[in-house]
């Protein structure tokens, strides 16, 4: 197979779609599929990460799919979701989603909770489809983790590329005060890892740098458990990366969050509950230190997925491009070739 994905991969930290992008890319060409970050040549499929066309690294957009499947017919299109309007409380992200979906045959969503937001309840469910994001393994593993031994605080950690109020600081800021008082400090400590708020600071919390790779995986190691504040994530790989690590996880009960950590940890509803979370993590530890052993979303799983589902659609080409309408909407058709 060729297949155009219309995103390059960063070097270094920036985010969890980027890690995404050297997951896939990397398990396609190690099959022997070729990957190409143009439409210059045809290609057998598309992949549309990001519709903003303007952002760093995105090569073309929903316009130029479009205007290529005119002369290239044969070419399946997928786009992967991963993004929402309830993630940073905004009002057109979604929006932008929709118009640039007018030229998919296919919807990817990172996590099942996206596929019942009203945006996307009546789209033909035959052409949508979840896959969970998953961390490398080689990476993000157990290997020198030390699980609390039930002396001296639990240290607790988590880590975010993005710095939005959303990602969980209320929940950050709670245990941030918390940890002014000493029977909570004799049980717990905090490290948040990656960026912050312009001039933000923490009081208790010990705040480190993004980290990406093998530098970010020893800091995970080098705790006990992990917590994620984040409210309607779509489809994160944080958690993921500190589940593999070793380390049971405390989230909050949003998002695609209980889709990826039901089983494997502690939920809490927010602010409110969330020191319920930590007091059955700090009285139960060995328990969910032991579960989160077989946590299952790690890259080789997402890449294997992503790739039977690029196989299983190449298998059906035929009756998709046949059922395709690439005129029912002119509006959208010419809206699509003005840049996001």
């Amino acid at each position: 197979m060729k297949i155009a994905i219309n995103q390059q991969p960063y070097d270094g930290p920036w985010g969890g779609g980027n890690r995404f992008l050297q997951t896939i890319v990397a398990d396609l060409l190690a099959y022997g599929h070729v990957v190409t970050y143009d439409l210059s040549n045809p290609v057998d499929i598309i992949v549309m990460v990001e519709t903003r066309t303007r952002s760093p690294n995105v090569t073309f957009g929903a316009g130029a799919i479009l205007r290529y499947l005119v002369c290239h017919p044969d070419t399946l299109v997928v786009h992967r979701i991963n993004e929402c309007d309830e993630r940073k409380g905004e009002k057109f992200i979604t929006h932008k989603l929709l118009r640039a979906n007018y030229a998919a045959d296919f919807t990817v969503f990172v996590g099942s909770w996206l596929t019942r937001l009203s945006a996307w309840k009546n789209q033909d469910k035959n052409r949508q489809f979840v896959i969970l994001n998953g961390s490398d393994k080689n990476v993000f593993n157990a290997n020198g983790f030390k699980p609390w031994n039930g002396t001296g605080p639990i240290k607790l950690v988590t880590h975010h590329w993005g710095a939005h109020r959303f990602k969980g600081f209320d929940v950050y800021e709670r245990i941030d005060n918390l940890l002014e008082d000493l029977d909570f400090k004799s049980k717990f400590s905090m490290t948040y890892i990656g960026n912050l708020p312009k001039d933000y600071i923490f009081k208790n919390i010990r705040h480190v740098s993004a980290l990406n790779g093998q530098k970010l995986a020893d800091e995970l190691r080098s705790h006990h458990g992990y917590i994620t504040g984040s409210i309607n994530e779509p489809g994160g790989n944080h958690q993921n990366e500190g589940a593999l690590c070793g380390l049971p996880i405390i989230y909050r009960n949003s998002g695609c969050m209980p889709e990826y950590c039901d089983g494997f940890g502690i939920s809490y509803e927010g602010v409110q509950d969330v020191t319920y979370a930590l007091d059955d993590l700090y009285h139960h530890y060995e328990s969910y230190a032991d579960k989160v052993k077989s946590y299952p979303h790690n890259a080789d799983k997402t890449a294997k997925e992503w790739r039977s589902f690029f196989e299983d659609i190449i298998e059906r080409r035929q009756d998709i491009i046949g059922s395709r309408k690439i005129f029912r909407n002119p509006y959208l058709l010419l809206r699509n070739q003005i840049p996001l």
